[in-house]
Parts: structure tokens; sequence; C-alpha cells
């Protein structure tokens, strides 16, 4: 976690300040998942502010225009439609994580229910294709399924266990 340093004052200072906001609700964090696969898998979690209002407030964004030209429009979707996904299907926070390996294979989001693992990744695209990384986390997790959730308006199959869904059609995800 601290890379070979011994912590700091700051860090614990910094640590403690994020549970007080995870605390608060403003932020989320998501454990990493991690299992025997042969791999190096990241240890550390994953923080999403909760309000994308808030976010884009911290980033002085104003509107869609200033939205879609920023470096963090990608983070953004990704926090908002994370959030869409925990509130539609009651995702308790015990059966949430994040997956990545040091090679770069991740899932943004996995949830494990009643021995079952769905997988969801969010995407900005208009028309989301299958990756290699998508492919490393369906084989190595053993998903029962992966969505794609995506802003756009129709369904597709990228693969027989994947499926590109729409955010407005989220609801239709079987957890």
């Amino acid at each position: 976690m601290f890379k070979g340093r011994a912590p700091s004052a700051s860090s614990h200072e910094g640590l403690r300040e994020q549970e007080r906001l995870t605390s608060a609700l403003v932020v989320r964090q998501l454990p990493p998942w991690h299992e025997y696969l042969r791999k190096r898998q990241v240890k550390s979690p994953k923080v999403y502010i909760r309000d994308s209002g808030l976010l884009h407030s911290l980033l002085d964004i104003r509107d869609r225009r200033d939205l879609l030209g920023h470096p963090k429009s990608g983070a953004s979707w990704e926090g908002f439609a994370m959030n869409q996904v925990f509130a539609q299907h009651v995702v308790q926070p015990q059966e949430s994580y994040f997956w990545a390996t040091h090679a770069g294979a991740e899932l943004d989001l996995l949830v494990v229910r009643r021995r079952k693992r769905i997988g969801f990744e969010f995407k900005r695209s208009s028309a989301p294709e299958l990756s290699k990384s998508m492919q490393i986390a369906v084989k190595d997790l053993r998903l029962k399924h992966l969505y794609v959730v995506f802003p756009g308006t129709e369904q597709y199959k990228l693969h027989a266990k994947v499926t590109a869904l729409p955010l407005s059609s989220l609801a239709q995800a079987r957890l």
C-alpha cells in the first residue's frame, strides 16, 4: 500500500479523511477482488465521488460541452453509471468489488451475489466493442455475465457472455 516506505503522518491523515468521506456517503470505496490466478493483481481500493454534480463542480465543469471535452469525462460516466447499478439493483457494499491486474486487465465493477459473479464495464462510447480486457475478465473471474453499460439506445451481444447494455435498459441486467 505504501510501496516500501514507512507511512507518514500525512498518509494516515489522508486515509482517515477518506474513511470519513466514505462514512458520510460522499465517496464510495470499492475494494479489490483478488484470488489466486497466477497474476499480479491490484490490492488497493478504488474511490469514486458519488455525486456527479459535486465532481463536476470540483473539476469546474459547467455545461455539457465542458463535460464532453474534459479528460475526466469517462471517469464521470463510470461513477454515474455505477451509482445507477447500485441503486437499481440494490447492490450492497459487501457484494461489490473491482478487479485489475498489473498487466492492464480490469473490470470496473464485480458483483458477487448468491455465488454468481456478474461483471460491469462502463464505457462512454456510443458503440462499445469487446476488448481483450473484457475477455480476460470473463475467463479469469469465471463471470456468469458481463454487461458493458453505455449511453446508447440499442442492446446487443458482444460475446456469448457479454452484452452491451444501454444505461436506460439497466433494469434488464440479471443479477
